[in-house]
């Protein structure tokens, strides 16, 4: 996989971003993992609608004792809808009072729990293997090339050149064992992204990337279509 560096500068242009990214016609399959700690530090008694359900899951199984919090128990984890792990997002990246309480519940679960809430700068790469718990981990699959219709997925076919590039691709992808994947992943978000990802403006700290695999020419097609579903101000480069 390839890290591609994203055009973005505030929180609210990155959560837009993760927004647009699950949710245009070339997605084939979407994972986003986010654990119980992370929905559990956001206050329920004035929640956003789309987390009641989210908050509610994460009490029970907090509250569960054959579930060890420290753990890597895949209990611990929910499949995030677009809307919960966006509210979740907005919750801690927007600079206010509520966002404050939210990272102050967390750091004391961390606390409580003797959980290190790590040093490293925000969407570092080479420290991912050692971030526990991961509070967000989210990836897209696109439909293969062989999937795709002249018709309604024309923007990404004629994205290859000439229609015998597209052939070629397909033809490749057809006769390749295994089949290739066309796959995007965020970085995993630990605390350090949830509590430090965003200064006191609301400003990304870090850049933030992408991961990619796949033919160039259709992922860059997918991404700026992205970026512009997202109201971005800057092309990808």
């Amino acid at each position: 996989m390839i890290a591609r560096t994203l055009p973005l500068s505030t929180a609210s242009e990155s959560i837009r971003f993760v927004r647009a990214l699950g949710g245009h016609r070339y997605v084939a399959g979407r994972l986003v993992l986010v654990h119980a700690f992370a929905f559990a530090a956001v206050d329920a008694s004035d929640a956003p609608p789309a987390l009641g359900e989210a908050l509610a899951w994460a009490r029970t199984v907090l509250a569960d004792p054959t579930v060890d919090p420290e753990s890597k128990d895949e209990r611990l984890f929910r499949t995030a809808s677009p809307d919960e792990v966006t509210s979740l997002l907005l919750e801690f990246w927007t600079p206010n009072a509520r966002s404050d309480r939210a990272h102050e519940r967390l750091m004391d679960r961390f606390d409580a729990l003797g959980l290190d809430l790590g040093i490293h700068a925000p969407f570092d790469e080479d420290v991912e293997d050692d971030v526990h718990p991961i509070l967000i981990d989210a990836g897209w699959e696109l439909c293969p090339l062989a999937a795709l219709d002249r018709d309604r997925h024309k923007g990404a076919i004629d994205a290859f050149g000439e229609p015998i590039h597209f052939d070629a691709a397909k033809f490749e992808e057809e006769n390749a064992i295994p089949s290739p994947r066309y796959l995007q992943e965020l970085p995993v978000f630990g605390a350090v992204e949830l509590l430090r990802g965003v200064d006191a403006e609301g400003s990304l700290v870090e850049p933030l990337v992408l991961w990619t695999e796949g033919h160039d020419a259709y992922q860059d097609y997918v991404l700026r279509g992205v970026l512009r579903a997202a109201q971005t101000p800057k092309p990808l480069p």
